[in-house]
């Protein structure tokens, strides 16, 4: 059973943070179901991470401040936004409702919310693209057809999407263990909709005494800096790189021509053992030194987590699990909600260290010992 219950119609009262949707959302999915989704890689030691690090920086309070008039928006890409948190690519969400993405594209549009669309949708990208009132970002997995990889990304250009958004950071899967102890399966009504009449890859089974990685084809398949010229040269819309960790692949991606970066741990579901992104942030936005738009995502539960990112560094954040937990709850109403309730938490934050705007959010907010 996908939905051991149907989603609510309207919000519980005393739903007042996103940690409220977490543990609630266990009792719509079922157990494989929240394996897949809440869970990271081998010991989840960079999932657990993500969470804590932020619980590590202080912030100092400022008052008497005039913050009459102030706001929350951005520019990024030539693009308008009234608030700099947008929705990440998470794949397959109709295992968490049976609207999936359509519901997500329904809230981002009622919220004013940027909403980036996973290769592995369950809805194709052209019908979210349809119903969206809001800018759309596609991400893009680089398939081991390249030609097909050139279909999705014309395809996404004709249907509307204001930029491409590379993930890098998984040439392979991570060692997911929660998932394969529950016995996690794709249910065979819900597929990669995007990626339907593409040539299946060549597939390798190791035997005792063989490599599962270096002796299949995985690698030769594999994205590499040269797919990233490729992928420059044929659109003309912005590339930002999702999974950037260190100033030397920052700069990389700089030397390369993209135009911003997303510093990403892929929420802890691939490497174990890496530091929060958090912590890898500001190195990160140091090497960059302005030059193209840093965002970031990894543990972000609070408006206190976004401001410390912003002061680290960041133009914004995105989040995964949680509205996906409000997904499960409550469909669109309940991805809506997390919104607002992140959004308002910001505000209360920025208005509580004197930032009348994002441009005054800097590291003068964050408490040193």
């Amino acid at each position: 059973m996908i939905y051991p219950r149907p989603a609510l119609q309207r919000i519980p009262t005393h739903i007042a943070a996103l940690a409220d949707y977490q543990h609630l959302a266990r009792e719509f999915m079922s157990e494989q179901t929240w394996a897949y989704l809440s869970g990271g890689t081998a010991d989840e030691l960079t999932l657990q991470e993500n969470l804590l690090a932020y619980s590590r920086i202080k912030l100092q309070n400022r008052v008497l401040r005039d913050l009459s008039g102030g706001h929350t928006r951005l520019e990024l890409f030539g693009q308008d936004f009234e608030y700099p948190i947008f929705l990440a690519p998470v794949a397959y969400q109709k295992l968490a409702h049976p609207d999936g993405e359509l519901a997500t594209v329904l809230a981002a549009s009622a919220v004013k919310a940027g909403m980036l669309v996973s290769t592995q949708a369950s809805i194709s990208l052209e019908q979210l693209a349809q119903h969206a009132h809001a800018p759309l970002w596609f991400q893009l997995y680089i398939q081991h057809d390249r030609d097909f990889t050139e279909q999705l990304v014309k395809r996404a250009e004709q249907a509307g999407y204001k930029a491409l958004v590379l993930t890098v950071d998984a040439p392979i899967n991570g060692s997911r263990n929660r998932e394969q102890r529950a016995g996690f399966q794709l249910p065979p009504e819900i597929q990669a909709v995007n990626l339907q009449g593409m040539p299946l890859p060549q597939s390798h089974h190791a035997s005792v005494g063989q490599s599962a990685i270096f002796d299949s084809h995985l690698l030769t398949q594999a994205a590499t800096w040269q797919d990233v010229i490729w992928l420059r040269k044929i659109t003309k819309l912005p590339i930002l790189l999702k999974g950037i960790n260190t100033p030397q692949d920052a700069l990389y991606a700089l030397e390369h021509g993209v135009d911003g970066i997303i510093v990403s741990n892929h929420g802890g579901r691939m490497l174990d053992s890496q530091p929060a992104t958090i912590d890898t942030l500001p190195k990160i936005t140091q090497a960059i030194g302005g030059q193209i738009p840093v965002l970031l995502d990894g543990g972000i539960r609070r408006g206190t987590d976004i401001i410390k990112a912003l002061a680290l560094g960041a133009n914004a954040v995105l989040i995964g699990r949680p509205y996906i937990y409000g997904l499960a709850v409550a469909g669109a109403l309940g991805v809506a909600h997390v919104m607002h309730i992140l959004r308002a938490e910001l505000e209360a934050a920025m208005v509580l260290t004197g930032c009348k705007t994002l441009a005054d959010i800097n590291q003068e907010i964050l408490w040193k010992p």
